[in-house]
């Protein structure tokens, strides 16, 4: 993390020990990179009308049941239905849970897509990396977030970083694999900033725009100049591209930690109380409000975790029984948690007039079983589930695709999990030829050939 602070911006030419410019200088933990910083210089591969795309991803770590919410089967039995009831929207013909009154009444900016499938093996680690990156993780190749790779091909907007991950990476779920989350093969310098701070708490600040504990230590050692800070690192550098790399990343970590702007985004407390209690005063929907905030002032990629593990935690993860949540959380804390953040969002996006050049996709890793089990709940289930989508270039007031009469598959247009990858990378302007440098320095397509966007959604 860098070093910042209290009273004034770290200076170039003091106030850094060799270990702050190195701590400094590894820009692995935040991932912030230089707008032209190994670019990819490929013929066409950004569409100059989307150029200013974004992107907020709201990642409902758990898996939603699709059958308790935007995708009800009234007409089945209990046991497949569940106990929740279907409501009108304000589309005529679309219904979805009672659990979301909010967003039933601006359904027309949200499409639903009811047919999205996976064959892999039914984890929650695996539906995180396929959602995230499009790809299954196989040979030890770790394939990069799509707002790593969109920070890769489009680089920061100023001083913000282009990716940022809020409020804490997913944890432990159980399959002790990657999550998706990272730069995988690009690299470490282009990973999200990772807020690791809970926005909803009442001493909430952003770790690494906060002074370390040990400044006081820093500030006796100014006599240390920067010069001979980089003097000491570069003699342990073996080439000369590694030195650049290293000046570069000191460079970009100064500029951000300096930023009054940057700062700024971060700072809930500069927003009306009436407007954080719109979000929710719950960690997810201040990170809403933060994603808003930070899309707001030049970021171009927001992912936020609804929650962060599946264990001993209220989640959409209902298996009924401990250490798992009971189907009724839906209706007490889950679903109105996510009804209340996400509408607050896509309002205050359209309100602000940045809901037309923000895509904001939210949706989980699976579905679950359409038939209610003995604890209660609903077990795993990558057979269908639905994602929702808006802004942007998507058509809203629309569904895509259709599951069958119990939920338990698509019935037509199924919607694969790099389909949905390609949908996003489309409605960001990015070509689907774009090839990326990976593992020994062969190239790897960010969608196979052949996938195509979900077209039915633009």
């Amino acid at each position: 993390m860098f070093r910042v602070d209290a009273h004034k911006p770290v200076r170039f030419c003091d106030g850094l020990s060799r270990r702050d410019f190195l701590h400094v200088g590894a820009l692995s933990t935040l991932g912030l990179t230089l707008p032209g910083w190994n670019t990819l210089r490929a013929c066409g591969a950004v569409d100059p009308a989307r150029s200013d795309m974004n992107c907020v991803m709201l990642f409902l770590v758990g898996g939603p049941s699709q059958l308790d919410t935007w995708d009800m089967k009234p007409e089945a039995p209990y046991e497949i239905r569940g106990p929740f009831r279907p409501i009108p929207t304000n589309v005529p013909g679309i219904q979805i849970s009672e659990i979301f009154p909010n967003l039933a009444r601006i359904m027309d900016k949200v499409a639903l897509a009811r047919s999205l499938y996976h064959t892999a093996t039914a984890v929650h680690d695996t539906g995180h990396q396929m959602m995230q990156t499009g790809r299954l993780f196989t040979g030890g190749v770790e394939h990069p977030h799509i707002g790593c790779v969109l920070s890769k091909l489009k680089g920061s907007k100023g001083d913000a970083p282009p990716h940022v991950l809020l409020p804490r990476p997913i944890g432990n779920t159980g399959g002790n694999m990657p999550h998706g989350q990272s730069a995988g093969y690009l690299g470490k310098r282009f990973d999200p900033f990772v807020l690791n701070a809970d926005p909803s708490a009442a001493d909430f600040k952003v770790p690494d725009l906060v002074p370390p504990d040990y400044i006081d230590v820093v500030r006796e050692s100014r006599r240390r100049t920067l010069r001979q800070a980089i003097d000491g690192a570069v003699k342990a550098l073996e080439t000369s591209e590694d030195a650049r790399l290293l000046d570069e990343n000191f460079a970009a970590a100064h500029r951000i930690a300096s930023s009054p702007q940057t700062r700024a985004a971060f700072d809930l407390s500069q927003e009306p109380e009436s407007v954080r209690d719109r979000y929710g005063r719950s960690r997810f929907g201040q990170s809403c409000l933060l994603a808003r905030r930070l899309i707001e002032r030049g970021v171009r990629f927001v992912t936020v975790n609804m929650f962060e593990t599946v264990f001993n935690e209220i989640t959409w993860d209902i298996h009924g029984s401990a250490p798992f949540s009971p189907i009724d959380c839906y209706r007490d804390e889950v679903g109105p948690n996510f009804d209340k953040a996400y509408t607050a969002l896509i309002e205050d996006l359209y309100e602000r007039g940045l809901l037309a050049n923000t895509i904001v996709a939210a949706f989980g890793e699976f579905g679950r079983t359409p038939k209610i089990n003995p604890a209660g709940g609903r077990d795993h289930h990558p057979g269908c589930w639905t994602a929702l989508f808006a802004g942007g270039p998507i058509q809203g007031g629309r569904v895509v695709g259709a599951s069958d009469e119990i939920g338990h598959a698509p019935k037509d247009r199924p919607i694969t999990t790099a389909e949905v990858a390609a949908t996003l990378y489309h409605g960001l302007g990015i070509s689907l030829d774009t090839e990326l440098v990976g593992p020994q320095g062969r190239p790897i397509r960010i969608v196979d050939h052949g996938v195509e966007p979900v077209h039915e959604l633009f």
